[in-house]
Parts: C-alpha cells; structure tokens; sequence
C-alpha cells in the first residue's frame, strides 16, 4: 500500500511540474464575500465555469483520478490570472481539494509562480478546502494547511455543518476561517434547532480565534439573524450572484 502511495506522489507531483493539459477548457466566475461589520467586499471567491458560462458541474463532472492534479493546479492559475486581470483589490479565495496535493512544498511552486507572474500578492490569497469523501489522513491536511499559513495565505474550511467537513477536522488543526454550509444557516431566522447549532459554533470559533463566514444567504431576515450573533463576514445571492469573468457590485444598502 506505501508503495502504491508513494507512486501516485511521484505521478502527481511530475504532473504538477509538466502542466499538461486537460483536454477540456474552463473559466472562472466570482462571487463578492462581504464585510457586513465594515460594509464593504472582504473578497471574492473564484467559482469555476465553463467556457460559456456553463455550470461548475459541467466541467468538474470531466475531472478523475488521473487530471485531477493537473485541474487544481490550472484552476489556481486560472483564477489568479483572472484576478489580476481584473484587477481584484481584495481577497482571491480559491478552492482546492487536499487529496490533489501530496507534497505541498512541491505543489505550491505553481501558485507561487503564477502569483509573481501576474503581479498578484500572495497575501491577497485565501486557500479554502472541502472534503467530499472521509477524510483518512487528517495529519496530511494539517500539513497542508499549516504550511500554507506559513507562506502567508489564509486558509478556510468551506461546508462546515455539512458531509466530513466536521469537528473531527476541527479538533486536529484550525484554518483562519469556517465558511458555515448553507444548509446550517437556511431559513435560521425560523429555526431553533439551527439557532442553536450556529450560536455554539460562533463561540467555539471565538475561543479558537477562527473567524466564521456565513455562505448561501439569501434573505434580509437570515443577514440580520446572523448579524445578531455576531457574524460579520458572509456571502450569498442576497448580495450578489456570481458574475462570470468579472467582479459584481454590491448594493451595500440593505445592510442599513
């Protein structure tokens, strides 16, 4: 098994270095995280697309074992290109799955990389994970995250509440941010349970010094709720809907 392991690391990493191509093509659209406490656009999170603006499915459904290390990497470059590109002010949140990344060291190079070629600085960059499938290596993804800190990028977990994105993570390594799942905070203007659930998450991140961010807002009445617990940073179709290729504004109005 260690050596099947370590050959699917060599693979990986060599495709990594080769940045070959994918045999399919995709773009970015982005969506505005807002500073609800500051009431301005804490950055945006970069939402992979078709071409023509084709759904994210679309192109991930193409994604398997054998491109998936080369799709990360081209989607970071792809997303900071674009950024820099639109000339993003803020923060770039770009999302990875840890099992693309066998040696972060090594894997990074292409970030890094892109970063200086388009003049994009790396501490406007946020690194957020989800895990769709359990997670076995915990202490791997500890690694990962932690070195990424350790270059200067945020780091985030995305879908927290939701699948293996839990506190069994939590309780082995702590990310800058927690992006709340959707499902956790949907209609919690109308919902005990869900009241409840989110206010001991909000001061178990407090204690932990990680900050929450509330995603799939779509109602004034889930903003306010949210905004009484404490919340500041969140992101939803109440704000924005993606916009592809470009960067949406914000009425920040309603936040009054």
């Amino acid at each position: 098994m260690r050596t099947n392991q370590t050959n699917c690391q060599q693979v990986s990493c060599k495709l990594c270095e080769d940045n070959l191509e994918l045999g399919f093509d995709f773009t970015m659209a982005f969506q505005p995280i807002i500073d609800c406490s500051a009431k301005n656009i804490f950055g945006y999170e970069a939402l992979v697309r078709g071409p023509n603006n084709e759904s994210a499915y679309s192109v991930i459904s193409q994604v398997n074992d054998d491109n998936r290390y080369t799709f990360d990497q081209l989607c970071r470059v792809k997303a900071i290109s674009l950024a820099a590109k639109l000339a993003l002010p803020s923060i770039l949140s770009i999302n990875f799955l840890p099992n693309a990344i066998y040696q972060p060291e090594r894997c990074i190079k292409t970030t890094l990389a892109a970063a200086q070629k388009y003049n994009f600085p790396v501490k406007q960059i946020m690194f957020e994970f989800t895990e769709v499938e359990q997670v076995e290596d915990t202490a791997h993804i500890k690694r990962v995250v932690e070195y990424y800190q350790s270059l200067g990028f945020i780091t985030a977990t995305d879908d927290f509440g939701s699948g293996y994105s839990g506190l069994n993570l939590l309780a082995d390594f702590q990310s800058n941010i927690i992006k709340l799942d959707m499902e956790l905070v949907r209609d919690i203007h109308l919902d005990k349970a869900r009241q409840t659930i989110v206010s001991h998450c909000i001061a178990m991140f407090e204690e932990l010094n990680i900050t929450p961010l509330a995603e799939g807002i779509e109602c004034i009445e889930e903003y306010q709720w949210l905004r009484s617990a404490g919340v500041s940073l969140m992101q939803g179709y109440l704000f924005a809907r993606p916009g592809f290729e470009c960067l949406p504004e914000v009425d920040f109005s309603l936040l009054n």
